[in-house]
């Protein structure tokens, strides 16, 4: 039988706003890998959970089951990684991260290394340095693509894991040319 409701801690990598106050989240969760829900009434300036529920924040949250959409009933911030959200290359890094998990994931698939490797990018975002950025984003890619079986472990590295990425997610990186701008390369 099937949960009717459940507990569950993630970070918000996606959102779009539905209707006149709604939002569809897209959460990448350790048990249950990625999910969208719907936060209702999220856009009104009234709404409690309103500062919770953004992007990049690592919540905890309580979902019930729709009917078609699971619906965000409760959250509660854990991280809200607020030290580097002014900071224009390391929030043009964390968009890119997220749109490279949210392509290469499917729904509802737990990937508990997946999100551990996004949580500790978001972590390590702090202390970035910016002479290393390229190398990071680099690595975490190429880290991503072998734990999700895209890439062999330990077989040398492709020269432009951008475009594997875009041949496998069969479309273009939205993030990829932003984030050229900011890092020169």
């Amino acid at each position: 039988m099937e949960q009717r409701n459940y507990l569950a801690e993630g970070i918000i990598i996606g959102r779009r706003n539905y209707g006149e106050a709604d939002r569809i989240l897209t959460i990448f969760t350790k048990y249950h890998g990625k999910i969208r829900v719907i936060a209702k009434g999220i856009r009104r300036l009234t709404s409690r959970k309103r500062g919770s529920l953004e992007l990049f924040n690592f919540i905890k949250f309580f979902v019930a089951k729709g009917k078609g959409m699971d619906i965000l009933t409760e959250a509660e911030v854990k991280k809200d990684f607020s030290f580097w959200k002014k900071d224009l290359l390391k929030v043009g890094i964390a968009y890119h991260i997220a749109e490279i998990i949210d392509r290469l994931t499917v729904e509802g698939q737990e990937h508990k290394k997946i999100f551990e490797l996004l949580e500790n990018a978001y972590i390590d975002l702090t202390s970035l340095d910016y002479w290393f950025t390229y190398s990071y984003i680099q690595s975490f890619k190429t880290k991503v693509l072998e734990d999700l079986g895209f890439l062999e472990k330990g077989k040398e590295l492709l020269k432009n894991l951008d475009t594997y990425i875009e041949d496998l997610i069969n479309g273009q990186l939205r993030t990829k040319k932003f984030l050229l701008t900011l890092t020169n390369k």
